[in-house]
């Protein structure tokens, strides 16, 4: 099998979520650091922008995104078990946790990661020379890293980390590890056997930061081991079978008998997660209104229009407002709509016990698609 090419970084979130799925499923890929001249002149011109994860094709094409990658591969028939289940109710929650692990969890992950420089600055210094040019000298290498880790450093304060809320995100993060760990207890994976969207939404937080990054590496490995060994079975070629977990390494769980665990789980995501997203779609909508037909030409939307303003565990929170997180939510409002009616009241229930209900409502009065690389307006 002719080789693809992953461009990416070794401490970038979504670019070790194509990693992991690659490794998994035995896709032969070398991986080429995005500060190489390659990158900078043919693969950015070629998706229109500085951005990674992107993936060359054998053929020389190139998929940009890390979820657009995992449905190209998925597609072509490479994935060992489907990452989409097929049960209504766990694919739901496979979407849910994607949207999720993609973008609800970026406040302990851009804190945990910017905030300590005592322990992680020797650390960050070295992994992002993968994105820093070619023929750096020593003494250049620093103020470029510097000038780099400054932009994502004022990113964070985007997604409302900030002084007033860090010990909220310490809280938030150790009551989701406590629960995740639970409930990896008694399965290797967030479904069941095999790891769905679910766990490589959830992947690319919970590895490329919180389990590489001196502070919360630490941290994981000592309150919630059965987490940490879950990035290490998520970023591993082999499958492995554990018979105190599941007798099958490829089984999903019963839909119909959802773990309390993940009920558990799926309640942090409504407190955590649904008033952010919820502000999101309203700012979106008002937006949409105020704009001329000009503005809303099916061209690139950048990575944000604007910043929405919510109540997040006690404290007025204003994060980017980004078009991307409408993409992610699309595809569980499309997947529920295309059930069945039997099969939409049944997930229905299952989210209005989990106090999720909301979510199936939180819908843009225009869809975001995906065209040329680029988030675009749909006509």
């Amino acid at each position: 099998m002719t080789e693809y090419k992953l461009y990416g970084m070794a401490a970038s979130l979504y670019t070790g979520k194509v990693r992991a799925y690659m490794r998994r499923n035995q896709i032969p890929f070398i991986e080429e650091k995005a500060g190489g001249e390659r990158f900078n002149t043919v693969v950015r011109e070629a998706v229109g922008r500085w951005i990674i994860p992107v993936i060359e094709t054998p053929d020389g094409d190139f998929v940009q995104d890390g979820t657009d990658i995992l449905d190209h591969f998925e597609a072509k028939g490479y994935s060992t078990q489907s990452i989409y289940p097929e049960d209504p109710r766990l694919k739901t929650i496979a979407y849910l946790f994607e949207l999720f692990g993609s973008e609800g969890m970026l406040r302990a992950a851009m804190h945990y990661r910017w905030n300590f420089d005592e322990t992680n600055l020797k650390f960050l210094q070295h992994t992002f020379e993968d994105v820093l040019p070619n023929g750096l000298t020593k003494e250049e290498r620093e103020p470029v890293f510097m000038h780099a880790s400054g932009r994502m450093r004022k990113a964070a304060i985007n997604f409302g980390v900030t002084p007033e809320t860090y010990q909220t995100v310490e809280d938030s993060y150790a009551e989701f590890l406590s629960l995740f760990e639970a409930h990896l207890e008694d399965r290797p994976f967030l479904l069941g056997g095999c790891p769905t969207i679910g766990d490589y939404g959830l992947f690319s937080p919970l590895y490329a930061h919180l389990a590489r990054d001196p502070k919360p590496l630490h941290l994981m490995q000592t309150t919630a081991p059965r987490v940490y060994r879950w990035t290490e079975r998520m970023n591993a070629p082999e499958h492995v079978i554990d018979e105190r977990m599941l007798k099958s390494g490829d089984v999903l769980f019963d839909g119909n008998v959802i773990p309390e665990t993940l009920k558990a789980l799926m309640r942090f995501i409504a407190e955590d997660y649904l008033p952010e997203i919820s502000a999101h779609v309203a700012f979106t909508n008002q937006w949409l209104g105020e704009q001329t037909d000009s503005k809303l030409a099916p061209t690139s939307l950048g990575r944000g229009i604007g910043m929405a303003e919510f109540n997040w565990r006690g404290h007025t929170v204003k994060t980017a407002v980004m078009p991307y997180r409408t993409y992610l939510l699309q595809r569980l409002h499309d997947s529920f709509d295309g059930l069945k009616v039997d099969e939409q009241a049944s997930v229905r229930a299952l989210l209005s016990e989990t106090n999720l209900a909301e979510i199936l409502e939180l819908r843009s009065s225009r869809r975001v698609i995906r065209k040329n690389h680029l988030e675009a307006w749909d006509v």
